[in-house]
């Protein structure tokens, strides 16, 4: 099983002084060649005239301070991924109040999705940053689509992948061969409960890790999710392309 999860726009910086980002020791490192060019255009635009930047990043012009994050990605102090992601999924997650088992399942079955690096693991020390999939970088009109081949070539092609991603990150990378369940939230009268849905996905991500049994089917998650104590309905998706778990409310 390989539970994916989304990043978060919100980002903790690491304490000043500490090492900077390895690209080298990062999950997937094969992916090295594709995190040095988006870097180096990232801080090329991040340098250059700050309206470009902010339109291209899809930024305000009172998030500007978040384009002096991006000039210095080489150089910016570096902590765990888990540590530096800190939006809703990540807070209902909770990764570090986990206990010692499960959090060594999430060091061996957990990648995070990123505009910037691919993939990383929860345990993986980057620096604060920000871009997201959406964003327009020169010379790169789409990262889901500059990044498909890249994680087609470097991720599993078949088994159960637990999908915990937003629809523009699972853009990047959704291969034929393996059995993806998508996780969301609904009422009982079916209706889709988007706020939730992070929350939702936190909470299905720790629960599946604290389970020393490993799902090893989409049927066998929404078990484990109905074990817990939620309702859970598991519905085949369009042409084939895995399955919808939606978390039922209330």
């Amino acid at each position: 099983m390989l539970i994916l999860l989304a990043p978060s726009e919100g980002k903790a910086a690491p304490t000043p002084g500490g090492a900077p980002v390895d690209l080298a020791q990062l999950a997937c490192p094969q992916l090295e060649p594709q995190r040095r060019e988006l870097i180096e255009r990232l801080r090329k635009l991040a340098a250059g005239p700050q309206a470009k930047a902010l339109t291209a990043l899809g930024l305000s012009a009172g998030q500007a301070g978040e384009l002096e994050r991006d000039r210095d990605l080489f150089g910016a102090a570096a902590a765990p991924a888990a540590q530096v992601y800190t939006g809703v999924l990540y807070q209902h997650l909770d990764l570090a109040s986990l206990p010692a088992a499960a959090r060594r399942r999430a060091d061996r079955r957990v990648l995070i999705a990123s505009a910037l690096w691919g993939v990383v693991a929860p345990g993986d020390a980057i620096p604060a940053y920000r871009l997201s999939i959406g964003a327009k970088l020169p010379g790169i009109p789409g990262l889901a689509a500059w990044w498909r081949p890249a994680l087609e070539a470097a991720l599993p092609q078949e088994g159960l992948v637990v999908d915990l991603r937003s629809g523009a990150y699972a853009a990047a990378w959704r291969p034929p061969g393996i059995e993806l369940v998508e996780v969301g939230a609904r009422t009982a009268q079916g209706k889709v409960i988007s706020h939730m849905a992070k929350a939702t996905r936190g909470e299905v991500a720790r629960l599946l890790l604290e389970r020393t049994q490993e799902p090893r089917s989409a049927e066998e998650v929404a078990a484990a999710v109905e074990a817990a104590g939620r309702r859970a309905q598991l519905n085949e998706l369009p042409r084939g392309r895995g399955w919808a778990l939606d978390v039922i409310a209330g």
